[in-house]
């Protein structure tokens, strides 16, 4: 049987080389995850032009993310069969391909399975272009390489939306998927010229077709049900029971055949190493709270506080203003400073930020919704790098990409639990405060007759006027699950900080040197 070949170090580039290849791979990376949230404002444009209910229309997002779950944990066994700059264009070329059949879709039958198919290919592109910018940099500036890749990321998923709906309104709805043909051929030339000759070494293991497919059936059934479960009110549907008890057996003989396994699809002996799952554990729980509380804000905003999507977007989109100061720092001294200090901080201003959050009110201005948004920024920059390094820490150049990939595969799950938790619990606990409001509102309570009368005498009929009342107490209700739930987020926060103290300290920097993958 074929051995592995033993990893080759390129020199780092120089020069031009190193930032047109830094330009080339931020670009791609860019691409990617602006790609993941673009369609998301689209979604009633895309509904309507094809004919389908907005309901069938989530199934581009869906699709997208269920196949891109299964695609990434595939990183580190697809690099060792085709090489990282190979896969890597590859990766890009079928991209541009998939957005190019995507915007071409003549029913919403074709465009899931073309944006399953874009998910997919997309799946290698974050820790590869993490992986081959590390190389290009000497390991004295790696943490700064980390600091001006994590930018690109920090700035994509606040363009998606915003890009994503003026496409929509004055353009057409596939030319969101079009534009990424232009960005995908430059950052895919400018690869190809510069790293073709860099390329790693194969290594034609045997494919674990066994274990790949139990791979795609627990972490298909894991999204669907995660997607899916609001809207089929979770375990009162057979469909998401059913879902449920597929992903938990599935999971069961996954890691059964895998830790047997001579060549395992996915390397989950890195689970062995305490820097790898404590950090990708903190890494993931953190990114799933941050994300669920990503969502619940401009959903509370329009929904509740009479807000418009741009107006929403606009007291979101500064949480990266203090990250893009902060982060070339970050990376400049993580090698100097120990990261879990730095986590440690992180954490810290994110419970400062929900603790803040946690007191808002219907009476909360914009400018009180806008600075704990703001601050948010130094959180996010002090979180990814840190965390990315902890979990690389001591990690040979040829085990990064597998590395990357689970890592990746266990923040991008978090996240999708995130968001739907956080959405259940919201509007649970506002199905909580609502019965509770109402007790308040009764026929011999002075605010109610008050009120009743106030509204009356502006014309409304009685019904209107029992109407407008419950909207009230609806809007209340809102506001305090939304408080409760930022207050909670705030407490696991804290929680959080002595998992990351169970890691041990990288030694001389080296962590920061082979921190090559993990988090946008």
């Amino acid at each position: 049987m074929a051995t592995a070949p033993a990893h080759v170090a390129h020199a780092p580039l120089e020069g031009a080389a190193r930032v047109w290849g830094t330009i080339a791979l931020s670009a791609a990376t860019f691409m990617n995850v602006l790609d993941s949230s673009i369609a998301n404002v689209s979604l009633p444009a895309i509904s309507g032009d094809l004919g389908v209910s907005a309901t069938q229309g989530t199934w581009v997002i869906t699709s997208f993310a269920v196949a891109n779950a299964i695609a990434v944990p595939l990183t580190g066994f697809m690099t060792q069969r085709f090489g990282q700059v190979r896969l890597f264009v590859l990766s890009i070329a079928l991209f541009m391909l998939t957005s190019l059949l995507c915007g071409l879709a003549p029913n919403m039958t074709t465009l899931i399975l073309f944006r399953a198919a874009q998910g997919f290919v997309a799946g290698p592109m974050i820790p590869l272009s993490q992986t081959l910018l590390l190389a290009s940099y000497p390991k004295a500036k790696a943490g700064l390489a980390m600091a001006m890749w994590a930018m690109t990321t920090l700035v994509a998923p606040v363009m998606g939306p915003l890009l994503g709906g003026w496409i929509t309104d004055n353009i057409s709805w596939p030319w969101i998927f079009y534009i990424n043909l232009p960005v995908g051929f430059v950052a895919a030339a400018i690869t190809w010229a510069l790293y073709r000759n860099r390329d790693s070494a194969t290594y034609k293991v045997p494919i674990d077709a066994i274990g790949l497919g139990l791979l795609v059936l627990w972490v298909g059934s894991l999204q669907l049900m995660l997607d899916k479960g609001k809207e089929l009110d979770w375990f009162h549907s057979s469909t998401i029971v059913a879902l449920a008890v597929i992903a938990v057996v599935a999971f069961a003989f996954f890691l059964i055949w895998e830790l047997t396994e001579e060549h395992p699809v996915v390397d989950l002996s890195l689970f062995k190493r305490r820097n790898f799952w404590t950090g990708a554990f903190a890494t993931a729980i953190a990114y799933g709270l941050f994300f669920g509380n990503v969502v619940i804000m401009p959903l509370w905003l329009q929904q509740w506080m009479g807000y418009t999507a741009t107006d929403a977007g606009m007291v979101t989109a500064p949480v990266g203003l203090l990250a893009i100061v902060f982060s070339p720092i970050v990376g400049l001294t993580v090698a100097k400073v120990d990261p879990r200090r730095y986590t440690t901080f992180s954490f810290l201003v994110f419970a400062l930020v929900l603790f803040m959050r946690s007191r808002f009110s219907t009476q909360a201005d914009f400018w009180t919704l806008m600075i704990p948004t703001i601050i948010q920024g130094v959180a996010m920059a002090f979180f990814f790098i840190p965390l990315v390094t902890i979990t690389l820490s001591g990690l040979t150049p040829d085990r990064i990409p597998a590395a990357s990939g689970l890592s990746n595969f266990l923040r991008i799950t978090a996240g999708a639990m995130g968001t739907s938790i956080a959405t259940t619990v919201w509007e649970n606990r506002a199905a909580l405060h609502h019965a509770q409001l109402v007790e308040a509102v009764t026929s011999g309570s002075s605010a109610t007759a008050s009120a009743i009368t106030g509204l009356g005498g502006t014309g409304f009929s009685a019904d209107q006027v029992l109407g407008q009342l419950n909207r009230m107490v609806d809007q209340q209700a809102f506001m305090l699950a939304a408080d409760d739930l930022f207050y909670a987020s705030a407490v696991i926060f804290i929680l959080l900080i002595p998992l990351v103290w169970l890691s041990r300290p990288p030694k001389g920097g080296a962590g920061a040197s082979d921190a090559a993958a993990g988090a946008h």
